[in-house]
């Protein structure tokens, strides 16, 4: 990686903590609750979601410093990071 792209990545992870954080993620909730609502499936959701993201990422830092952020996802799927675990009782 280089100096670059780290000072990228990094403005990535700040925008990412900051104070809007929870109303985006409000937001983006509430949008695709009304897609899914509306009969779209929610991996087709998920889909666009992730090109609209990676579009805007892409747009705002670069494709180098993105495609880094996205190498470093695999581990964090594979931790179970992104994995919603419900019991039944």
């Amino acid at each position: 990686m280089t100096e670059t792209d780290g000072v990228h990545l990094n403005q990535m992870d700040a925008a990412l903590v900051g104070r809007n954080s929870e109303e985006a993620l409000v937001l983006i909730l509430n949008a695709w609750e009304e897609g899914t609502d509306s009969g779209i499936a929610p991996e087709l959701m998920a889909y666009a979601a992730l090109f609209a993201s990676l579009s805007d990422l892409v747009t705002k830092f670069g494709e180098e410093p993105v495609a880094g952020l996205v190498e470093g996802l695999a581990k964090r799927v594979r931790t179970g990071e992104f994995t919603f675990y419900t019991s039944t009782q």
